[in-house]
């Protein structure tokens, strides 16, 4: 059985979950303990790299997330179930903008084999590449500044060209999946994303269960401007809540190795 401090330490770690940055004294107020209690709880929770503390308060630790060629490896079976569920939402697309990333690059790799005859707008050269396999895709590549660590093209010359296009839906991943919304570790990733979102009709985010209840760097859409939410399990807590207030439809990949 869960000792009294581990309960109060998970509902801690839930509290930042819902409100990321929070002050000693809400988190005493919402858990009825003292503002002394609270302070050495977040120090331990600081120690054990949870949490960080702030003047009078905490925010949740933010992950960093290594480069994408490291990323490829990962949770391959989730990322290639979650590619499978994904492409049945769009099958009839005839222009889909992608973003960068390891879950991309696996849905690129089943778009090839499911679709043809569709135009792609991508930043990432990985997407870019896996897609080059089927000749009747059209792959029109942004430009911009190139970031070596995920593979990409970012910055403004990004975002001038994609005000001029539009798609049928958006596909991008994230680094972290908040109730606030999704985000990503890299500020000029989110900006690209937030614009592929603006200049489609539709918008989908595909993430692994790893990044629920994550924060990163950049938000990049409220829940309430995604249609669709595809993972290889279903989130529970303040962001099942999240989505379900955002009217979000969470799509859960059969077959994954969760």
């Amino acid at each position: 059985m869960a000792s009294k401090k581990e309960l109060r330490h998970k509902a801690i770690l839930e509290q930042l979950t819902a409100v990321p940055t929070m002050r000693v004294r809400a988190l005493s107020e919402a858990l009825d303990v003292t503002t002394e209690t609270i302070r050495r709880d977040l120090d331990e929770l600081t120690q054990q790299g949870l949490t960080s503390r702030t003047y009078g308060g905490a925010i949740l630790k933010q992950h960093v997330e290594p480069a994408v060629s490291a990323r490829q490896s990962e949770m391959q079976d989730e990322r290639e179930a979650i590619a499978a569920s994904a492409v049945q939402c769009f099958r009839n697309a005839q222009s889909l903008m992608i973003g960068s990333g390891a879950t991309t690059t696996h849905l690129a790799r089943r778009i090839v084999y499911e679709m043809n005859n569709i135009t792609v707008f991508t930043h990432s050269f990985g997407v870019a590449t896996a897609l080059s396999f089927n000749p009747t895709i059209s792959v029109v590549m942004m430009p911009g500044l190139y970031h070596s660590g995920e593979g990409a093209m970012h910055g403004s010359q990004t975002l001038r060209f994609l005000s001029d296009y539009t798609a049928d839906w958006t596909i991008v991943g994230a680094s972290g999946l908040s109730p606030d919304g999704p985000c990503d570790a890299l500020i000029e990733a989110a900006d690209v994303y937030a614009m592929m979102m603006r200049q489609s009709a539709r918008r989908m985010i595909i993430a692994d269960h790893s990044k629920f209840d994550r924060l990163s760097t950049a938000r990049y859409a409220r829940w309430s401007h995604i249609d669709v939410l595809v993972s290889d399990r279903a989130p529970k807590g303040p962001l099942a809540t999240a989505l379900e207030d955002g009217e979000v439809e969470m799509r859960v990949a059969s077959g994954a190795g969760a």
